[in-house]
């Protein structure tokens, strides 16, 4: 009896097609950048920083100068470096002449890759121009960002360098996996900081922006007491 191998495994392709019946779609950003870019780029930045100790800077005016970062995001992360700065006890000088130590930021590389990936059949034509397309048992998309930051800080009055500076890199990532066309199993950095981030602790109270916008004026600055005269120094006597 004959045997044709192309029609034989057409067949048993067109079946193994028939008998998986999940089925996959992608959604498409109406944004520049889709969501995961954009928190991928932030969670390697936020890695990266968390990386550095900005202790050694508490009490101290820094002024923060970012002409030397040329990046995506670049405004998180200056803004990132400033909220840090103030966790480590610092003030931030709106001028280099206002501060006691200038902290240069450059940035190395700040972006993403994407990597995909299959288990199964690839796309073929037969003999009969009958065009057969890729059969996917399990595929695997992912999706990564780096972040790699650099820092130098140095005083403002010796022009010296405050520590030796240095790079920090870190790295987020976020892996969709789909078997047989069902999925996706999530996995990576960025999953586990959407999960930690998005519920609520028991007895946490949050307090929520106003639907609407109400402003008042700054306080005047104390005035001295009328009438009285405060002196200081001269020599104490003993």
């Amino acid at each position: 009896m004959e045997f044709h191998r192309p029609r034989a495994l057409y067949c048993l392709l067109l079946g193994l097609v028939v008998a998986t019946g999940g089925c996959t779609s992608t959604k498409q950003s109406n944004t520049a950048r889709t969501a995961t870019e954009q928190l991928l780029i932030s969670n390697a930045i936020d890695q990266s920083l968390n990386k550095i100790d900005f202790t050694p800077l508490a009490g101290t005016a820094v002024f923060v100068e970012e002409k030397y970062i040329d990046c995506v995001d670049k405004g998180y992360v200056i803004g990132s470096v400033r909220h840090k700065l103030l966790q480590a006890g610092a003030t931030l000088a709106t001028k280099p002449e206002e501060a006691e130590a200038v902290m240069e930021v450059r940035s190395g590389g700040v972006g993403t890759d994407v990597t995909s990936a299959y288990v199964g059949v690839p796309g073929f034509t037969t003999p009969g121009m009958i065009g057969i397309p890729d059969i996917k048992l399990a595929t695997r998309d992912s999706q990564k960002a780096v972040a790699k930051i650099g820092i130098v800080v140095y005083s403002v009055t010796s022009k010296r360098e405050l520590g030796e500076g240095g790079v920090s890199m870190a790295r987020a990532d976020d892996t969709n996996t789909y078997v047989l066309g069902f999925g996706p199993q999530q996995s990576g950095t960025l999953q586990y900081e959407v999960n930690r981030a998005a519920p609520l602790h028991p007895g946490q109270q949050v307090r929520e922006i106003p639907s609407q916008v109400a402003l008042s004026q700054p306080k005047p600055p104390a005035k001295p007491d009328e009438g009285t005269l405060k002196l200081t120094g001269g020599e104490k006597d003993e």
